[in-house]
């Protein structure tokens, strides 16, 4: 490992699984406990079967992931099969996800100085992957987790764990991948390829979404959203609608969602950008959108009830659909 790290075994008796603290179609986040060190951290479970990669390349992804090395980016310990799961260990962030936490207080989004924190924090975690040759491929608020301290992570690991190709250091891809509520025109194009400015689109939906509570089609199904992102206007914050947004929080959403990837700034441009210039420290902004909310784990069981309930109300064929846009 170097650097004197902590190393972490391939065992699965020195784990202790506790409650599930995040859940998709095919993965589940457990708060655990590492046995040896007495250490709360969290474990992914991938299921292996329902992976569209094979076993190798979600292994080379989690080498990767365990390579990373950046205060706001999440990086895995370890990894290793258990029956037809892969076992992903990773720190454990104490508030879960932004969408999570959108979810559960904050519906109509978060006010803009909390957003700001947020978002440096993630560009962040973009210019090193960017610098080091990677393309996350799913930017989005589900995937920028905080803890308790006010510390934020740009965690992968949903689509990524599953169909990553990383290892390799080219920066041009052909794959499909991702939600498409988030992706750039040219993703969801096929054949024209895409490079790291793919990030910088789904960095300003982010910021939409943490603005709003949600991304801007997120009420449509996948093939809509795919037919809009490609043939609207970029979405966008509205003059008059989001009159509580600053002048240059609206111009650094714009700048990211411009249809050319060309035009798009770098990551390391984008945070020299006058918004992120005034941004607060994490630390300061962001302890109070969690003080007095629950454990997590008591989060997650609240959400769970209440997507099942919907569910069932909802026999609307949209359902199914709009949950795979979350």
């Amino acid at each position: 490992m170097g650097g004197g790290r902590r190393t972490y075994s391939a065992s699965p008796a020195d784990y202790k699984l506790l409650e599930e603290v995040g859940y998709g179609a095919s993965a589940t986040v457990y708060r655990a406990i590492y046995l040896p060190y007495n250490e709360v951290i969290a474990v992914k479970c991938l299921d292996l079967d329902r992976c569209n990669s094979n076993l190798d390349d979600i292994r080379r992804e989690a080498k990767t992931m365990s390579l990373i090395e950046h205060p706001n980016v999440i990086r895995a310990y370890c990894s290793f099969v258990v029956e037809r799961n892969l076992w992903v260990v990773m720190p454990f962030m104490t508030e879960g996800s932004c969408l999570h936490l959108m979810k559960i207080a904050y519906p109509n989004g978060f006010e803009e100085h909390v957003i700001g924190s947020i978002l440096k924090e993630t560009l962040k975690a973009l210019e090193y992957l960017h610098r080091h040759g990677h393309i996350h491929r799913d930017v989005k608020a589900g995937n920028i987790l905080l803890d308790k301290s006010g510390v934020v992570k740009l965690g992968d690991f949903g689509v990524s764990a599953c169909m990553f190709d990383a290892g390799d250091r080219q920066r041009t891809r052909n794959t499909f991948v991702g939600t498409p509520c988030w992706m750039a025109p040219e993703v969801l194009q096929p054949g024209s390829g895409y490079d790291f400015k793919a990030d910088i689109w789904s960095f300003g939906i982010t910021a939409l979404e943490l603005a709003h509570g949600h991304a801007p089609f997120s009420k449509y199904p996948p093939m809509k959203v795919l037919l809009m992102t490609i043939q609207n206007a970029p979405p966008g914050l509205d003059y008059e609608r989001d009159r509580r947004f600053s002048k240059s929080f609206k111009e650094m959403v714009a700048m990211c969602l411009v249809k050319d990837q060309t035009k798009r700034p770098t990551a390391e441009k984008l945070l020299k950008h006058s918004f992120f210039k005034h941004a607060k420290p994490p630390e300061l902004s962001l302890k109070s959108i969690v003080a007095d909310l629950p454990p997590l784990w008591e989060r997650v069981k609240a959400l769970q009830r209440k997507d099942e309930a919907q569910l069932a109300l909802k026999k609307m064929p949209s359902a199914e659909q709009e949950a795979l846009s979350q």
